[in-house]
């Protein structure tokens, strides 16, 4: 009985530690393996509609688009999450701010405002483990999260 009480708690503590639910976990750990459905799309293995590209960074319209302006700024490197950045990434991220900025000049949004957002995980609603930046603007976006006043 004690024994069952303890492995329970501690299950919960590693779940509460680790902050992702398992079923989640094991669906990423399944897509890594697999392969990122960005590095396919980069390696010409996938289409896509690519509006930028250069030797590091390329950019290219979602499946789902969320906004008029919806891009995905994705670095060639394949990196699962933001916590698996390194010091060596360091110009490379900062490369993808200024696609982003080019990019928003182009499509015609960067003076009326345009969002940036890079999804991490579970609670973030991250599905593809390959780092990128959604670009989404030309029209008023709202609220980042709904402020729930009671």
């Amino acid at each position: 009985m004690c024994r069952t009480f303890l492995f329970l708690v501690l299950s919960f503590l590693c779940l509460t530690i680790d902050g992702q639910s398992s079923d989640y976990t094991k669906i990423k750990e399944k897509k890594i393996s697999k392969g990122s459905v960005f590095t396919k799309i980069i390696k010409r293995e996938l289409p896509a509609k690519i509006v930028y590209e250069d030797e590091d960074v390329i950019s290219f319209l979602p499946l789902r688009l969320q906004a008029p302006v919806h891009l995905l700024i994705v670095p060639k490197k394949e990196i699962y999450t933001i916590n698996d950045i390194t010091k060596e990434d360091t110009n490379l991220l900062g490369k993808l701010f200024l696609v982003a900025k080019k990019l928003a000049k182009k499509y015609g949004i960067s003076k009326s405002g345009y969002r940036l957002t890079i999804n991490v995980n579970e609670d973030a609603g991250q599905s593809v483990f390959h780092l990128h930046m959604h670009l989404l603007g030309g029209k008023k976006l709202g609220a980042m999260i709904e402020n729930n006043k009671n």
